[in-house]
């Protein structure tokens, strides 16, 4: 009984701390985007649009946020019941180290559940709907940004699809096709698009073909496109891999193959989301050995500083590896992995010095 209520007192010590320091994070990234989108505002895109895009954007960044918050959490959580001694006073009772351990990972497998739900179900969703929502709140005159959206190869025929619904309905649909020379043939540009069993029936078409030495312009009501580009081909599309769900990049992953085009950054995408939750007990581990080791008898400001530290050399390291896996032709598995078996191998280390 007494363990268990020791269990649950580490816990709630540990838990609050990190759901504190995710807060002030998580609050911090917002209020930059604020600043840096306050420029973005226009008559169309107003105040109230720029809010509704912040906020579906939230579970982004808590997915994002939620390891190296574990991991200071954890510092300061556990940290301070070390600097009153109550740990101290916990092992002289009997509650060995490998107890606390067990006791502060009770609430980080939590953790890695609600990382690995918000990665594959929430923040796809949502961070979908804010691009979309976004592009069509800045379009002028049914035109939307070229910026917005994003650019797809398709056989000889390149296109950039600003926007995607939920519900399907794409908009600002640019296409250029190519002969097999590199010629352009045609250039077309497509206000709405709306899927059908056999692919999309393009709405408000303005087209250019290029015949020769000279040009001939037209304008369509409507036109069918048939392409392999299903409407949950190009919800991923939309937004960067990282924002992709686990299922999303796997699928998206298997249609660039069968078009002949490298798929490597989705798949380090959708093996990084796949061990993201190792990653926060990983991170976890390295503040618990820090606790019993090194940082012992430091000030709660040396623990965050020492946290923020790994944490960043943690992400770098994930940062370049990724990369590295492309240039050098090693699996992606293997980029996302190592940084998350080298703290773990650390951690352990540190506490068995530990005692």
């Amino acid at each position: 009984m007494m363990f268990a209520r020791l269990d649950r007192y580490i816990a709630r010590h540990v838990l609050s701390a990190i759901g504190v320091v995710l807060l002030v994070v998580v609050g911090l990234d917002l209020l930059s985007s604020l600043i840096d989108e306050l420029d973005q505002l226009t008559e169309r895109y107003t105040f109230i649009d720029m809010l509704g895009y912040l906020a579906l954007t939230t579970p982004r960044r808590i997915y994002e946020m939620l390891p190296l918050s574990a991991l200071v959490g954890c510092l300061i959580g556990l940290g301070s019941l070390a600097s009153q001694s109550e740990l101290t006073v916990m092992r002289a009772a009997g509650f060995s180290t490998a107890r606390i351990v067990l006791a502060v990972f009770k609430p980080v497998l939590l953790l890695m559940v609600i990382e690995l739900s918000l990665g594959q179900y929430f923040a796809p969703v949502s961070e979908r709907l804010a691009v979309s929502n976004r592009a069509i709140a800045k379009a002028t005159d049914g035109i939307l940004d070229a910026e917005e959206g994003a650019w797809h190869r398709e056989g000889n025929e390149f296109i950039h699809i600003a926007a995607i619904e939920p519900g399907g309905m794409i908009h600002g649909i640019t296409r250029y096709e190519f002969d097999d020379q590199r010629q352009l043939l045609r250039s077309s540009y497509a206000k709405t698009g709306e899927a059908t069993d056999d692919g999309w029936l393009l709405n408000g078409v303005r087209e250019t073909r290029f015949e020769g030495d000279r040009t001939a312009a037209d304008t369509l009501e409507q036109e069918r496109w048939k392409t392999g580009l299903t409407p949950r081909l190009l919800s991923v599309i939309i937004v960067e891999p990282t924002d992709l769900s686990i299922t999303g990049l796997a699928s998206y992953a298997a249609y660039l193959d069968d078009q002949g085009i490298n798929a490597d950054t989705y798949r380090l995408a959708m093996w990084g989301k796949l061990l993201q939750p190792l990653s926060i007990a990983a991170l976890v581990l390295i503040g618990v050995s820090f606790i019993f080791g090194p940082l012992r008898n430091v000030t709660a400001g040396q623990r965050v500083i020492a946290g923020v530290i790994c944490g960043v050399c943690f992400k770098f390291a994930q940062d370049i590896l990724g990369p590295a896996s492309s240039v050098f032709g090693f699996a992606p598995l293997l980029a996302v992995s190592l940084p998350i078996v080298i703290c773990f191998l650390a951690g352990f280390w540190l506490l068995r010095r530990a005692g």
